[in-house]
């Protein structure tokens, strides 16, 4: 039988509520509040709370305070990672985000929601789809990743975009919802 963590991460119906979730919970959210209260210029004592609170990291990352998560160890980020102030990353499934990749102030990436059948909804389970977002991404200010949704490579989404289907790679993507707007050419 499996787990609530388990089926959470398979992007099965979970309880959160679950013993085991909340105190991982718990633990996200003391790191979380000791992240959010150092000194901005203490930048080593930022990274290692991030380093031990996220499942992966690349060299060369940057997260503005105050930064927000669910559990962190489903947050796996590449190299020459940049989180404007207020980024929310709700992260009950997998959450991986590439190389060279910018969030703007007030991003929102979540990959939990909730059952649209009522009864469902009132008993308390939820369930989570994996977000992944590609290299050299630049994502505007107060843009909302709905669970579920791939962003591709060398794509920028802008300002306050809600994005709820995937992105292919080297366009500008734009709105609510979110759709293309045009391609990305290379200078050449």
């Amino acid at each position: 039988m499996k787990t609530e963590k388990e089926k959470m991460i398979a992007g099965e119906l979970y309880e959160s509520a679950d013993t085991e979730l909340r105190e991982e919970r718990m633990r996200s959210k003391e790191l979380i509040y000791d992240y959010n209260h150092i000194r901005p210029s203490e930048l080593k004592a930022r990274e290692k709370i991030i380093r031990e609170l996220f499942g992966s990291v690349g060299k060369g990352f940057l997260i503005e305070q105050p930064f927000h998560c669910d559990y962190g160890y489903n947050i796996r980020v590449g190299e020459n990672f940049y989180a404007n102030m207020g980024c929310v990353i709700l992260d009950c499934a997998p959450v991986t985000i590439g190389d060279n990749v910018m969030l703007a102030p007030n991003v929102n990436i979540y990959t939990a929601g909730h059952p649209l059948d009522v009864e469902q909804r009132n008993a308390g389970v939820e369930y989570a789809y994996p977000v992944t977002i590609g290299n050299n991404v630049w994502i505007g200010g107060n843009v909302t990743i709905v669970p579920g949704v791939t962003i591709g490579d060398n794509s920028v989404i802008g300002a306050g975009s809600v994005v709820t289907k995937d992105i292919p790679a080297n366009v500008v993507a734009m709105g609510n919802p979110c759709r293309v707007v045009r391609e990305i050419v290379s200078r050449g």
